[in-house]
């Protein structure tokens, strides 16, 4: 700082040895004045003698060393109290969120203000660590259990099977499903409470369905009863509308990919809910959507097994299936590939439907059940082109009740076979 004039240093309690350069030499010996202890070989200053240099280099470089080792670990300490308190307060909203939704819904699980580890010590408490006896359905990707919480509340947990190392399971299903459910919203489609991403399991937290699947109710002849035809029909539209909701109402659409009566599932009003969406795919525009042959032996569309091309079509013919299963009351197996024959064509509607209940004596029951048969065989055309939307069947379902109904004993499958849906 050669530009300085004049340096006044007195009264400030300092110590050391002062440089002897020229803004030093031409201060003023008042300007020492009232210091500790300066030294050196300027005027009115007392001359340093080797020891005291030594000491104040000495502690000089003390004090260096302690300011680079608490800088050092301020460094490391700050970034780490930083978590901490974050990681408390998180742990304190979560615990308020958990408390208000106890409090207001009895219900701790959500997407919102879900807390995975309490969720997992609750369920692997109630579910005594997933015993086989809470287990109410199995399938390729998981284990379904049922789940009644400390709160009262019973869910149902689709618990992924693990691959071939214990530590590993299947990641791409578990995040697919919750990545979808977490953004689609339809009365028809299974609700995702929550989830669990767990060093020793991974589960989706879904709403309890009472009812279990549509093949477990068709399989059972006292409950196939209970589901009677307007309930069958409901069934059938309910799926109807979530579909088209997944095909013209998402951006992207979503292909389901495995539409089949297991993964129809009922509640203990026999109301439908569309469930499994691990292979649910987008349908991205512009791209050419290939896909692996996935899915559900005797619901896959035929084009698939030749083309591998993924369009909603595929999703139309699953529907097909299964809006005929449900009328017939069992897998329609190779009766689908007879229909277009001239002995499939005089085959009676009336033969197709299950035996398990009486004919549909009102008019009006007769004329809903005929209109799915039909609707469910312009489904099944091996041309993906030539079977409506799902837009066009959910819409046709609302009306029902063609015209042309007016003897249902007689009416054939050649007779209603090129009705189109309009």
């Amino acid at each position: 700082m050669g530009s300085i004039l004049s340096l006044d240093l007195s009264y400030n309690e300092l110590e050391g040895v002062v440089p002897s350069n020229r803004v030093f030499r031409n201060a003023s010996p008042q300007a020492f004045r009232n210091n500790k202890g300066l030294c050196g070989e300027l005027r009115g200053l007392p001359p340093c003698n080797q020891s005291h240099t030594s000491k104040g280099s000495k502690n000089n470089g003390h004090k260096v060393i302690v300011s680079i080792i608490a800088s050092l670990v301020g460094i490391v300490f700050l970034p780490f109290a930083i978590i901490c308190i974050l990681f408390l307060l998180q742990k304190k909203v979560n615990k308020e969120n958990i408390e208000a939704t106890r409090r207001n819904h009895g219900n701790i699980f959500s997407i919102w203000n879900f807390d995975g580890n309490i969720a997992y010590e609750d369920i692997i408490q109630v579910t005594e660590d997933f015993d086989a006896k809470y287990c109410i359905g199995a399938g390729s990707y998981g284990s379904v259990y049922k789940a009644v919480l400390p709160t009262g509340h019973v869910v149902a947990l689709k618990k992924f099977h693990p691959l071939k190392d214990e530590a590993i399971v299947n990641e791409d299903s578990f995040g697919n499903e919750m990545h979808l459910l977490t953004k689609i919203r339809h009365r028809n489609i299974v609700k995702l409470y929550g989830f669990c991403s767990h060093p020793q399991c991974i589960f989706l937290v879904f709403e309890y369905m009472g009812k279990g699947s549509l093949t477990h109710i068709l399989s059972n002849q006292l409950e196939a009863v209970e589901l009677d035809w307007p309930k069958r029909v409901n069934v059938i539209k309910s799926v109807a509308s979530a579909l088209s909701y997944l095909h013209h109402d998402c951006i992207p659409p979503i292909i389901h990919r495995d539409i089949s009566s297991k993964n129809i599932l009922l509640d203990l009003e026999l109301e439908a809910r569309v469930s499994d969406f691990g292979i649910a795919r987008l349908l991205e525009p512009g791209s050419s959507n290939w896909t692996s042959l996935k899915g559900t032996h005797g619901y896959i569309a035929p084009e698939l097994a030749y083309t591998m091309a993924l369009t909603e079509k595929c999703d139309v013919y699953s529907f097909g299936v299964v809006a005929l299963e449900t009328i017939m009351g069992r897998h329609p197996g190779e009766l689908i590939s007879s229909l277009t024959s001239p002995v499939g064509q005089k085959m009676l509607i009336r033969d197709l439907l299950d035996p398990c209940l009486t004919f549909p004596s009102d008019q009006k029951v007769a004329k809903d059940v005929v209109s799915v048969v039909r609707i469910a065989l312009t489904c099944l055309r091996n041309h993906p082109q030539s079977r409506p939307t799902m837009h066009q069947i959910s819409k046709e379902l609302l009306v029902l009740q063609p015209s042309f109904v007016e003897h249902f004993h007689t009416i054939t499958v050649g007779d209603v076979n090129d009705i189109e849906v309009q």
